[in-house]
C-alpha cells in the first residue's frame, strides 16, 4: 500500500510546473512589449498641448485610442517575431524573445497577430470618428509593410519608424476634433526621427564587427551617417519647438512667468541629455532610458509642468 502511494505521488506532474497553455498566453504578453506601450501615450500629446486633455470626453476616447494602437502594436510584433524568428536566434538580445526562444511556436504567434490586427481596426470603425479608424488601418498597412519589405530599404526603414511616432501623436488631435499646428508636426516629427536614429545608431555601434548577428540592412548603415541623422534630427526639433514658443500669435501671455518660454530650456536640457546615451551608443532601447535614467525623468518633469502652466495661462 506504501509503495502504491509513493509511485502514484511519483506519477503526478510537479505542481509548480505552468500549463503549456499559460506558457504561451504569457509568451504572448511578452511578445506584445509591454515596455514600449510607453510609446502609445503620445496619443495625449495634441490634446494635452490644446488644453483639452481633462474632460471626462478626453480621457475616455483617448484611453480608447491608447488601447487601440497597442493592439495594433502587438499585432505588428508578433507578425515580425515569426517571421524573423531564425534571424532572431542569432541575435545575442532578440534570441530571448518568446517566439525565437520556442516558447510561443510561429503559427500561434501569426494567429494571435492576425485577430488583433483585425479587431483593432473594427473596434476603431464602430467607436471612433471615421479619420481614426482610417488613421489605424493606415498605420497598421504601413507597420506590416514594413515588416514584410520596407524595413530592408535605406532611409525608408527610418522615414517609417518616425511616421509611425507621428501617427500617434495626431491620433489624439484626430480623436477629438483638435487642429494640429506645424510647429507641433515639425517638433513631434523630428523628435520622433531623433530617437529612431539613434537607436539605430547604438545599434551599429554595438553590433560592430558581428556581421550576421543582427538586421542585415543595420550593416548597409555607416555609424558616421547615423549620428549625422540624429543630429539633424535633434536640431530641427529644438529649431521647431523654440519657433513655437517665442510666437505669440498675437496674444502675449497673461500668467505670472512667460512658461512658453521658458520651458524651452528644459526641452532643450532633455534633448542634450537623451543626445549622451546616443553618443555612447547605448540608446538601442528608447524606453529604457527614458524610464531609467532619474535626470532624465526629473528633466521631463521639469518640462511637463512649465508646459502645462503655459497651456493654462498660469
Amino acid at each position: 500500500m506504501a509503495d502504491t502511494a509513493v509511485l502514484r505521488q511519483h506519477a503526478r506532474p510537479p505542481r509548480s510546473a505552468p500549463p503549456r497553455a499559460r506558457r504561451v498566453l504569457s509568451g504572448l504578453v511578452r511578445a506584445a512589449r509591454p515596455r514600449q506601450w510607453v510609446k502609445n501615450v503620445l496619443v495625449v500629446a495634441a490634446p494635452a498641448a490644446a488644453g483639452e486633455l481633462f474632460s471626462r470626453h478626453a480621457l475616455g476616447r483617448l484611453a480608447l485610442l491608447f488601447a487601440l494602437f497597442t493592439a495594433c502594436a502587438a499585432a505588428v510584433y508578433l507578425v515580425n517575431d515569426a517571421r524573423d524568428a531564425d534571424a532572431d536566434r542569432a541575435h545575442p538580445v532578440k534570441r530571448h524573445r518568446p517566439v525565437a526562444a520556442g516558447q510561443v511556436p510561429v503559427p500561434v504567434a501569426y494567429a494571435a497577430g492576425g485577430v488583433l490586427g483585425v479587431l483593432a481596426p473594427a473596434a476603431a470603425a464602430w467607436l471612433c470618428p471615421p479619420a481614426v479608424c482610417v488613421l489605424l488601418i493606415a498605420y497598421l498597412g504601413m507597420q506590416l509593410a514594413y515588416c514584410l519589405s520596407l524595413k530592408h530599404v535605406l532611409v525608408v526603414d527610418l522615414a517609417v519608424v518616425t511616421t509611425g511616432f507621428l501617427m500617434r501623436a495626431t491620433a489624439g488631435g484626430l480623436a477629438l476634433g483638435i487642429p494640429l499646428s506645424r510647429w507641433f508636426l515639425i517638433t513631434t516629427g523630428f523628435g520622433a526621427l531623433f530617437m529612431v536614429a539613434a537607436k539605430r545608431y547604438s545599434e551599429a555601434v554595438q553590433m560592430a564587427g558581428e556581421n550576421g548577428a543582427t538586421r542585415a540592412l543595420l550593416t548597409e548603415y555607416t555609424t558616421g551617417y547615423l549620428r549625422f541623422v540624429w543630429q539633424l534630427a535633434a536640431g530641427v526639433a529644438v529649431l521647431g519647438y523654440c519657433l513655437w514658443a517665442l510666437e505669440e500669435g498675437g496674444v502675449p501671455h497673461t500668467g505670472v512667468l512667460p512658461w512658453r518660454q521658458l520651458s524651452v530650456v528644459a526641452f532643450v536640457l532633455a534633448i542634450l541629455r537623451y543626445a549622451v546615451f546616443a553618443d555612447r551608443g547605448t540608446a538601442g532601447e528608447p524606453e529604457d532610458v527614458v524610464l531609467r535614467d532619474r535626470a532624465l525623468a526629473l528633466i521631463g518633469a521639469v518640462w511637463l509642468a512649465m508646459y502645462g502652466l503655459a497651456v493654462a495661462d498660469w
